[in-house]
């Protein structure tokens, strides 16, 4: 009997082992995704582009490159990618907002806690709605069926750009 205890023991383990192993590989593929957009690089854009099923544009500025994402439902999202490979501004346009999550990457948890400080009566009807803060710059905009929006971090914009440039 006591054979048999330790070889249910030894598969306990492995089975505890590859539970473990299977919820972190969950964990971070759901992961992958929102590490995108601001702040990302070429993966991430390249990440976007599939989360979003969507088609991509590139077009070279003289110092970044527009990466434009026609996602499936229509949105149109832009990444702004500086000479050095990061993204510093996104913007999109379209009926549907984009993941925002997916957007901002790991900027999404200072712009939540941003929105929560606004609190719900600082907002009005269909007013844009605008948070700066040191190091990142929302702009959220339209009504149903037309929302645009903007988020760019202000320090990292190339030399010569301003922020009137991020379309």
């Amino acid at each position: 009997m006591s054979n048999s205890g330790g070889s249910l023991f030894k598969s306990r383990g492995l089975r505890n082992g590859l539970i473990v192993a299977g919820s972190l590989l969950g964990v971070l593929g759901t992961a992958f995704p929102a590490c995108a957009a601001l702040g990302g690089d070429t993966v991430s854009i390249l990440a976007d582009q599939s989360a979003m099923q969507g088609t991509r544009r590139t077009t070279p500025a003289n110092s970044y490159t527009l990466h434009e994402i026609q996602a499936a439902n229509g949105t149109v999202v832009r990444e702004y990618q500086s000479s050095d490979g990061n993204v510093f501004a996104v913007t999109w346009h379209g009926q549907f907002r984009p993941d925002m999550q997916q957007v901002l990457g790991s900027y999404f948890d200072q712009y939540v806690q941003a929105m929560q400080a606004r609190g719900s009566s600082t907002r009005r009807g269909r007013a844009p709605v605008t948070i700066q803060q040191p190091g990142l710059t929302v702009q959220l905009g339209g009504h149903m069926r037309a929302l645009v929006g903007r988020a760019y971090e202000p320090g990292k914009l190339p030399q010569g750009m301003r922020t009137e440039d991020i379309q």
